[in-house]
């Protein structure tokens, strides 16, 4: 049976207050993966929650308190997430950076040890829909889910980025990684005893294979294929080290350091239009480009060329009008969840 994003956002804040965690960051985190389920994100959304809570119940994830100002000068600011929900996290980021880029043209927070941060183009939105671009580039540095570029040996994580910006008549939300799946989309596969159709992933060996268990489930194990695949896997390492360094060069804590709990380094770049060429000037400069590409002759007429965030904006309509359902897996965990902490199903 659909849920609306308001039943469901105060079934996933009940759950997080009964773990202990604050009233705000419980609030942000529910707001959050349930946007990110409403824009059609399924791995990233409400199937987090029973990770989350599980981390909440051993401390891994912390249950209260604020980000560090490690340094701040100007526009720019280093912040230490104290391994706090890292939505949480840079949700603050992005509003310390927005009215300060507004007045500036330019402010950027990057965020170290801060916990898992979800879905980019979810907090990349909070920007955008006050008109400014937004920049996200994440890691783990505890993390090894990727060999390098000619490697067999996972070193680091998928290495997301977005970019996002006003667009008409939808939002551009970018939301790509370093590698061609993720590492919540492999469990998802395991978790429903199920094989990629593609062979996104290389086994111990190098070689090439559909099997998502050998992310998780073989010794030596595998790693996930990263962008480009086997042919030009280095554009997707050249991405990840662009990653790597904007969320743990500049944090001056990463790979080096050997972090041992799952977590998230972070940049965060919020631009204003208006004190460059001007808003109505970006507008009309990237409304012309994407209305170009959207009448671009397509390949198959019944397939025509939609820019990234189209999909999104007609998910999140249908959602907030038709509400949400979920498959059995994520809901009977969420259920089992409910049921150990005490709160009634919506």
């Amino acid at each position: 049976m659909p849920l609306t994003m308001a039943r469901l956002e105060a079934f996933a804040r009940a759950l997080f207050e009964a773990a202990g965690l604050d009233a705000d960051k419980a609030d942000t985190l529910a707001q959050l993966l349930v946007l990110t389920d409403a824009m059609g994100r399924r791995t990233h959304g409400l199937a987090m929650v029973p990770l989350y809570l599980a981390e909440l119940a051993k401390g891994t994830m912390a249950r209260s308190g604020e980000p560090e100002v490690v340094t701040q000068r100007g526009v720019v600011a280093l912040w230490d997430g104290g391994y706090l929900p890292g939505q949480y996290v840079v949700a603050r980021a992005i509003d310390w950076a927005v009215p300060r880029a507004a007045e500036h043209g330019i402010a950027a927070v990057t965020i170290r040890r801060s916990h898992h941060i979800g879905c980019l183009a979810a907090l990349a939105l909070r920007a955008v829909e006050q008109g400014f671009v937004a920049l996200i580039a994440n890691s783990d540095p505890a993390g090894a889910r990727v060999a390098p570029y000619g490697g067999t040996e996972a070193l680091f994580t998928p290495d997301p980025f977005a970019i996002g910006y006003p667009g008409t008549p939808n939002p551009v939300l970018v939301d790509i990684c370093a590698s061609i799946t993720t590492t919540s989309m492999t469990r998802q596969k395991v978790a429903e005893g199920a094989q990629f159709a593609q062979p996104w992933l290389l086994d111990r060996a190098g070689l090439l294979t559909t099997d998502p268990r050998v992310l998780e489930h073989s010794t030596p194990r595998g790693s996930l294929q990263l962008i480009g695949g086997l042919d030009h896997g280095h554009k997707g390492f050249g991405l990840a080290l662009m990653v790597e360094a904007l969320s743990q060069g500049l944090a001056g804590h990463g790979r080096l350091d050997a972090p041992k709990r799952w977590g998230g380094n972070t940049f965060v770049q919020i631009i204003e239009p208006d004190l460059f060429a001007g808003r109505d000037a970006f507008a009309a400069q990237m409304d012309h480009f994407g209305d170009r590409c959207r009448s671009n002759r397509p390949i198959d007429p019944a397939r025509p060329v939609r820019l990234p965030g189209d999909g999104a904006a007609r998910a999140l309509t249908a959602a907030r009008r038709d509400g949400i359902t979920y498959d059995d897996v994520t809901w009977s965990a969420l259920a089992d969840r409910a049921a150990q902490l005490g709160v009634a199903l919506p």
